[in-house]
């Protein structure tokens, strides 16, 4: 054989496998990994902030935990007690000091809870080599844990030994130490990767909390929707960017996210507001709290801050446009379509009553400038994110496990559509001079979106910086997927049919087969297997929508898991589970509280239908990691027969 090809590759792996036993022994370890049953892979979107929620269908794998312990319980164990075991699972801590007031005996609970967690670590377990377990293992409970679950029960000589270790644990008072690591090992090896296909951030009030969760989390990857690219541009110092967000948290009296969960100075907003926007009762900008979530009594202020920054955004977004024709976006710019003295504005050459008139920072000369007040301001605030360690650190998380789209075990994830022309042909969008559409349009934008936080260039980390709040809005951008955003209609204008936001063609099409096959061909997917993972439209169950579509080839799983949606839609959200067997869709009931599922065992998972059972148990061979470990064994056995010809000689 010739090795010539070959050769500098094989002999970079030979010092690491520098003889043929620990060659042969390595693809032994990676032959056996590719039959073992495929990891478990779970899909969120469209999480809005629920921080409470979203913890919770974490903790549960959207049902996964629950049917493990029906696999292992099922005949044993009441409802009731499975339902305690699933709780407990779910938030140690809390369920134990619960039982320690209920509890007479708090050892024999301990043994009792202690053995069945053990039961059902060894079961999600069982699907890993030893060598990632291991791995996998907190660092205190290690060695406790791995003898609990690889030791032998039914052999008489290691009964004692296992039964010694656990009455040890709870002697010396460490059992819920040990009971918290084995929950927290459960959920790990129950789901073994996540997706989150879009939309951490705002409407709910804990972005900042998910995104912590998320920056803990084994094993997750991120498609950015069109609300996480906002934040990002953000993050980035884009000054519109940062605008929306504000204006976006004062509308749904979430300032608070800024100000304590980032520690952002809002004070210079505050000060701004209520001296320019003094007398004005502000109206239009009533805010959309929930009740009991928000102090009332801020409502005035957050109602003018909400106005003051609105002006601004739509000040910033006109300069944008006119900046960037090439952005076609000439129909947002409508502050100077206003006739403040006649009290209306013309849109698409009609006119309408303005619901306020009161503009008292805008120049009707020049509309788009912003005040020498405002222009402070926003410098001000600019700073204050450039300068937020936080909310860095999680942008740079969002950069650093994100992308537009992903391509993943013969899946295509992305957040809102592939933008389509009426007639489903892929759409061409223009980007600084150049056309692109398909899968060249994701990558074009990607590559501006990191230039806009990462660049060192000024002028390129600029155009980046204004595609991010392109792709936050334009039509063109495939996570927007709408004809425009009629923000300043549904503020100032009454007539509704002013509000309307028609959204792609892509909306229309994606129900046809043929549909479905060019765009998955178009990402390199050409399984009779493969279908596509989509976010960003909430799927109004209640009006009879469904998440499933074009024979399963499709599913959206974007259902309400924000609070603010749930009216519309009916449901707490979709969530998908992709394990050996198949795809299992999840439909959630809305979450109360911790509390009550502490408390009452509840949980949010209501309903489960199965999308696709395969006929084949899916392994690890079938995985993209499993190619790469076949590509990686391919490699390895040229190595074997090199040493076994002389070609590259052993180091023993």
């Amino acid at each position: 054989m010739n090795y010539s090809d070959h050769d500098r590759t094989l002999r970079i792996l030979a010092k690491q496998f520098p003889n043929v036993a620990s060659t042969a022994t390595e693809i032994i370890n990676l032959q056996s990994i590719l039959s073992l049953p495929k990891g478990t892979e779970h899909f969120l979107s469209d999480i809005h902030g629920e921080n409470e929620q979203f913890a919770h269908v974490l903790r549960n794998g959207s049902g996964s935990v629950r049917r493990k312990i029906d696999e292992e319980f099922g005949n044993v164990l009441s409802e009731g007690e499975r339902k305690d075991l699933a709780t407990l699972i779910y938030y140690p801590e809390e369920r134990i000091r619960l039982a320690a007031k209920r509890t007479e005996n708090m050892d024999d609970w301990y043994l009792v809870m202690i053995n069945r967690l053990i039961m059902i670590c060894k079961s999600a377990a069982s699907k890993y080599t030893r060598s990632k377990v291991r791995k996998a293992l907190p660092k205190d409970f290690a060695y406790v844990i791995e003898e609990l679950i690889t030791g032998r029960r039914d052999s008489a000589d290691q009964e004692a030994y296992y039964n010694e270790i656990i009455h040890t644990v709870i002697r010396i008072g460490k059992a819920p130490e040990l009971i918290i690591a084995l929950s927290e090992v459960i959920s790990r090896f129950v789901v073994d990767h996540l997706h989150i296909v879009g939309d951490i951030y705002d409407r709910g009030s804990g972005p900042h909390i998910c995104m912590d969760i998320l920056m803990d989390h084994h094993s997750v990857d991120i498609q950015w929707g069109n609300h996480d690219v906002l934040w990002m541009g953000a993050a980035a110092g884009q000054t519109a960017c940062i605008a929306n967000v504000l204006r976006f948290s004062a509308r749904y009296g979430n300032l608070d996210i800024l100000e304590d969960g980032y520690g952002i100075n809002l004070l210079p907003l505050y000060k701004f507001a209520m001296k320019v926007y003094r007398e004005d009762p502000c109206e239009c900008f009533k805010l959309h709290y929930r009740e009991g979530e928000y102090d009332t009594s801020n409502a005035e202020a957050d109602r003018k801050m909400h106005k003051a920054i609105s002006v601004i955004q739509f000040k910033l977004e006109g300069q944008l446009i006119r900046r960037h024709p090439e952005f076609h976006m000439e129909d947002r710019l409508l502050l100077d379509k206003m006739d403040l003295s006649k009290g209306t504005v013309t849109i698409d050459g009609k006119e309408y009553p303005l619901l306020d008139s009161s503009f008292p920072t805008l120049d009707p000369a020049s509309p788009y400038e912003l005040s020498a007040e405002e222009a402070e301001l926003m410098e001000k605030l600019k700073n204050g994110f450039l300068n937020c360690e936080k909310l860095q650190r999680h942008v740079r998380f969002l950069f650093r496990k994100g992308s537009l789209y992903k391509s993943y075990n013969n899946n295509l994830l992305f957040h809102g559509c592939v933008p389509l022309n009426e007639d489903g042909s892929f759409r061409e969008v223009e980007i600084y001079g150049e056309n692109y559409k398909g899968k060249a349009l994701y990558d074009a934008l990607e590559q501006w979106l990191r230039k806009g936080y990462y660049a060192i260039d000024k002028t390129e980390k600029e155009k980046g910086m204004d595609m991010l709040w392109f792709t936050w809005c334009n039509p063109g951008s495939p996570v927007f997927g709408k004809d425009k955003m009629t923000t300043f209609e549904r503020y100032f204008v009454a007539d509704k049919s002013t509000h309307e936001e028609p959204k792609n063609p892509y909306y229309t099409w994606y129900d046809r087969d043929e549909t479905v096959t060019k765009i998955l061909e178009e990402f390199g997917l050409s399984s009779p297997e493969s279908r596509i993972i989509n976010g960003h439209i909430p799927v109004e169950a209640k009006k009879g929508e469904l998440p499933v579509r074009c024979g399963g080839r499709l599913i959206i799983i974007d259902g309400g898991f924000s609070k603010a949606y749930q009216p519309k839609t009916g449901i707490a959200g979709y969530t998908l589970i992709y394990n050996s067997y198949g795809f299992l869709l999840a439909a959630h009931e809305p979450f109360e509280s911790v509390e009550k599922a502490i408390e009452t065992g509840s949980d949010i998972h209501s309903d489960t239908v199965l999308v696709q059972h395969v006929e084949r148990r899916k392994t690890v061979a079938d995985t993209d990691i499993g190619k790469n470990i076949s590509e990686n064994i391919r490699e390895l056995e040229a190595l074997l027969e090199a040493y076994r010809t002389g070609c590259i000689v052993e180091n023993v």
